[in-house]
């Protein structure tokens, strides 16, 4: 058997000023994949996630509900919980960084970090919005790039060169919220002596332990110089204020991260069997992953290392990163109806198509997904009731008519059945290595062979000559047998399918019993496990999703 291991699982905090959407769903949903997956091997995994509470966007949002910050991202935050568990995502702790322990935990990091002198103080120059009142975050300026002159770029990085850069180098800069042209003023900010950390920021991220193409990014920022990274705002701005400061608050991407260790820590104030130390302390042998878009590669990859690092903290094993979401083949749009929230995904489609289709797509790579729709109902319809369910159909009916809910006591082919057995490892293996699109094609030509056999085996055609007899028994209890470990393999990716599978089946779906058949077992009598999806449901999401947006305009 393979050792056990003690693992903690991340995905990026959801900003706490909007609604879950399809295109947040695919990294939680790629991680719970993955988290599922080790925790029916019997690893030791927590999964937890927060939302990120803190900045300026927060303050403003909230202004323009004409509501307290405060009371925005309680609300929020109860949204993103409702929405995550409807698509069965399985956080074992779900929190906010607006709370006492990341609170506590910015400042021992800040102080930890300045105590060793890796934090700096100087007068920088930077824009402010004089019709607004307010230092303008990165976000909040748009203008040209300095390195390749593309337009409509914001104020700290370039969508299309990449460059980063200081936001007052933008050209041509106008605030996004008043669009005036924004002065610049002076004021002392602190910043985190990044340089410092270079050489031992370049051993791990070429130690071999990141994706390719993360290591390679991450190379590029090495070659244009660690530059010292601004960690404070000036008032106004909700978050944390730094100790011994006036108006002087910590940036939200500096407590953002540290939101990971703050809800862990959480999770262990309500169940003390969990040694917080063990997970967090610098020589820690646990393991500790990072599901993220390939938007934050910078911040994952540099700042939170050096600042774990700098103030005794252990570091990410690695960092999973992935691509965005297009739908049907472009840009997800909210005029075009393609910016579809959680909520309303659910209203027309279940959890398990996306979560499914989802993993028809997602590989190790950072490639984009393509959600196509069209293809979403074709795969489902194809796959999932065609196939899985329809298998399990055909052989069941048998069952159920004529040997009262009971497998048979013997094995029908055990060649056949050994064959899907020591498939498992590889598709494990898939799964492991987040090849989730491959372990789904294995699985599914799996499922062509059990199809196949039913097909050779024509039960309906041994009735006609035998009646009810022990082949019959024998061949509808196999198709019953496969069934039953497809369905395993595909548990942490439709969850909903294989609880009810469960139900059906009269047993729990394990991976390490997958080897042993049920064997003059009772099952339930068999009941519709998938409904078959109408095209029609198509332009109902979109149409939908687009008059929601039309309705907040």
């Amino acid at each position: 058997m393979n050792q056990l291991r003690k693992i903690m699982v991340t995905c990026a905090l959801p900003y706490a000023n909007g609604s879950i959407h399809i295109g947040h769903l695919l990294e939680h949903i790629q991680a719970d994949i993955w988290v599922r997956y080790h925790k029916m091997r019997g690893h030791e995994v927590y999964f937890i996630c927060a939302d990120d509470a803190h900045g300026t966007p927060i303050m403003l949002k909230a202004q323009e509900l004409n509501i307290s910050p405060e009371k925005m991202i309680i609300d929020m935050n109860k949204e993103h919980q409702r929405d995550f568990a409807n698509f069965h995502i399985s956080y074992d702790n779900y929190y906010s960084t607006h709370s006492k322990e990341n609170r506590y935990f910015s400042e021992l990091i800040y102080n930890r970090l300045k105590k060793h002198g890796f934090i700096k103080t100087r007068i920088i120059s930077q824009l402010y919005d004089s019709v607004k009142g307010i230092f303008l975050p990165d976000r909040f300026v748009k203008g040209k790039c300095p390195k390749c002159k593309s337009t409509n770029q914001y104020g700290d990085n370039c969508e299309v060169c990449g460059a980063i850069y200081n936001q007052i180098d933008l050209i041509e800069p106008k605030s996004v919220m008043s669009n005036v042209t924004p002065e610049i003023r002076c004021s002392e900010h602190f910043f985190f002596d990044l340089p410092y950390f270079a050489d031992m920021l370049y051993q791990w991220i070429r130690s071999g332990i990141l994706q390719e193409e993360v290591a390679n990014k991450i190379q590029e920022w090495f070659d244009s110089k660690l530059q010292e990274w601004d960690i404070s705002r000036d008032a106004p701005y909700f978050g944390f204020e730094i100790p011994n400061t006036i108006g002087k608050y910590f940036y939200v991407w500096l407590d953002a991260p540290i939101g990971y260790i703050s809800a862990f820590k959480n999770m262990c104030n309500k169940n003390q069997t969990i040694d917080f130390e063990e997970f967090w302390k610098k020589d820690s042998d646990t393991e500790l992953y990072h599901f993220i878009g390939k938007d934050i590669i910078y911040f994952h990859g540099l700042f939170w290392p050096a600042i774990l690092h700098g103030s005794n903290f252990r570091k990410p094993d690695n960092l999973f990163v992935h691509g965005y979401v297009n739908v049907n083949g472009t840009k997800m749009s909210k005029s075009r109806g393609t910016f579809i929230k959680a909520s309303t995904w659910l209203k027309y489609f279940d959890s398990d198509s996306l979560r499914y289709y989802y993993a028809t797509k997602l590989s190790s790579r950072i490639d984009d997904i393509n959600l196509n729709l069209e293809d979403l109902v074709y795969r489902i319809n194809s796959d999932i009731v065609n196939k899985i369910v329809n298998l399990a159909s055909r052989s069941a009916s048998f069952i159920e008519k004529y040997f009262r809910c009971k497998l048979s006591a013997s094995m029908a082919d055990a060649d056949i059945y050994n064959y899907f057995i020591d498939s498992s490892e590889g598709i494990g293996k898939y799964l492991e290595n987040r090849e989730y699109h491959l372990a789904v094609r294995n699985i599914m030509n799996l499922t062509d062979i059990a199809n196949r056999y039913i097909d050779e085996q024509a039960p309906w055609r041994i009735y006609k000559q035998e009646q009810s007899s022990t082949r019959l028994h024998a061949v509808c209890s196999m198709g019953i047998h496969l069934f039953r470990i497809i369905i395993t393999w595909l548990k942490p990716i439709v969850p909903c399918l294989s609880k009810k599978v469960e139900c059906f089946l009269n047993t729990e779906l394990r991976w390490n019993t997958i080897h042993k058949p049920l064997l003059n077992h009772k099952i339930i009598p068999f009941r519709y496990l998938y409904k078959r999806i109408e095209m029609s449901k198509i332009n109902m999401l979109l149409q939908a999703s687009q008059e929601e947006y039309e309705g907040n305009n």
